[in-house]
């Protein structure tokens, strides 16, 4: 194997390693925007045209159970500034609608329903404000905003995140260090997402899509999918990447929108998920604020789609240290897929893998060099997988690169197809005006095999 880059291994705080042991979120944006078919509105929509005329914020916590997801974030605020809670800062809320008669607050609405179903809740949060008279003095919204935050802060329970997107928000500076004095004082145990004093990080995309290596120390983090601009952070941090992506082409439910195939969004899960990040879904709810049976139906087809592959693990016996270990199953299996998960409590160590079969009359007993190579990637992380062509194995021989690299297990599957999805198309980087369906662009080569790693007859 060829030499990888050095690392420097920083550990995991351990709410962020409980953080990503959850692998899959549900994401709900839902305001305004929802009943005029707009993806980014200017703060100009009237709040009374916010009426749903059947919310279930129940509903949507069950689908998100049945899609398998671990944690919900919802939008309290999205860039049109119109608040989904009756706060005291601003006129642009729920309060001014005739939902609930003007008395309705879906923020706690989700989070009386995540609570009771045990699903750890989270928000967004958008700096940028279109909507607040404001935003132009900078100290004036800077203590606006903080007070919308401290309203979250106190007032809904436990947050599992708080999301800050970047978005439009180049070249503006926040008091961060004030935004992180409420954080600190009232949810100290919520990951941060992206800005201010992150403790996990955005992707780089809106796509759901990591890249090979997925590294969970760096020493800047990307702003936002339509501009280019990065923050230093001054030195390396422990920031484990978010894949964000929506079920439709649009973050927000229009009408003329549709959800991805089960194909794509299986595509998704091999690069997100797959790749040892975690995976925030966007599912949009209607204009009645339900999440609709297209939508669901979609959902339910992927979940059925992971566990037929998944939901029945062989487990390896694992030896070794260092640079080589052995994964033994008990008896020879056929097996068309492989999970990595490495032991990465002191730091991410593997910069690099590769996987032979090490079976009794494999070339590999006697001469590694002509072992026939199963899989091979570069970082493992959370949880790698390699999606191969059936093969009957016994034992694997397992080539690690690294700084004292530990593997943590090692499982196979016989899932019955080796297939690992397709990419149909990519987010557009426009600013959107209204929904984006017509601007997504197509999927390069490149980008729908990025990573896989599978080789053993890989197509």
């Amino acid at each position: 194997m060829s030499s990888t880059p050095s690392m420097r291994p920083i550990p995991p705080s351990s709410a962020q390693r409980a953080w990503q042991d959850l692998e899959l979120g549900f994401f709900c944006h839902f305001g305004v925007n929802t009943f005029h078919g707009k993806e980014w509105s200017d703060g100009t929509l009237p709040a009374a045209s916010f009426n749903p005329s059947s919310l279930d914020a129940g509903q949507w916590v069950r689908t998100a159970q049945e899609t398998g997801a671990r944690y919900f974030i919802l939008t309290a605020k999205h860039h049109d500034g119109f608040c989904l809670w009756p706060t005291a800062t601003t006129d642009y809320s729920v309060a001014s609608a005739p939902w609930r008669d003007g008395r309705g607050d879906v923020v706690a609405e989700v989070a009386r329903a995540c609570r009771e179903a045990g699903m750890p809740f989270g928000l967004y949060l958008s700096p940028w404000d279109r909507n607040a008279a404001c935003y132009d003095d900078r100290q004036a919204y800077d203590r606006f905003y903080q007070a919308q935050l401290w309203e979250l802060c106190t007032g809904y329970g436990p947050l599992v995140e708080l999301w800050f997107d970047g978005a439009g928000s180049q070249g503006r500076t926040y008091d961060w260090d004030g935004v992180m004095a409420v954080i600190d004082e009232h949810q100290p145990q919520a990951m941060v997402f992206n800005m201010g004093r992150p403790t996990i990080r955005w992707v780089g995309n809106e796509d759901g899509l990591a890249a090979d290596p997925v590294r969970y120390v760096v020493e800047s983090t990307e702003v936002s999918n339509y501009v280019t601009d990065t923050t230093d952070l001054g030195a390396p941090r422990y920031l484990p990447p978010e894949c964000d992506v929506s079920l439709r082409r649009g973050w927000f439910w229009a009408r003329d929108d549709e959800p991805k195939s089960t194909e794509h969004l299986l595509g998704i899960y091999y690069r997100s998920v797959g790749m040892g990040t975690n995976l925030l879904l966007n599912v949009p709810p209607d204009d009645r604020g339900l999440i609709g049976d297209d939508d669901a139906n979609r959902l339910r087809d992927w979940r059925t789609e992971l566990d037929r592959r998944f939901a029945r693990p062989i487990r390896a016996h694992l030896s070794g240290a260092g640079d080589v270990w052995i994964a033994t199953f008990e008896e020879p299996v056929m097996i068309d897929h492989l999970e990595l998960a490495e032991d990465y409590d002191d730091g991410q160590r593997i910069g690099a893998h590769r996987v032979l079969i090490d079976d009794d009359d494999a070339p590999a007993r006697t001469d590694p060099a002509k072992a026939e190579v199963l899989a091979a990637g570069q970082s493992v992380g959370h949880k790698r997988l390699h999606a191969v062509s059936p093969v009957t194995v016994r034992r694997l021989r397992i080539e690690l690169r690294g700084p004292s690299p530990r593997l943590r297990s090692v499982r196979a599957y016989r899932a019955g197809t080796s297939g690992s999805g397709s990419i149909d198309y990519r987010a557009s980087t426009d600013e959107p005006q209204a929904n984006p369906a017509v601007t997504a662009r197509p999927a390069s080569e490149e980008q729908l095999v990025n990573g896989l790693g599978g080789t053993h007859g890989n197509r």
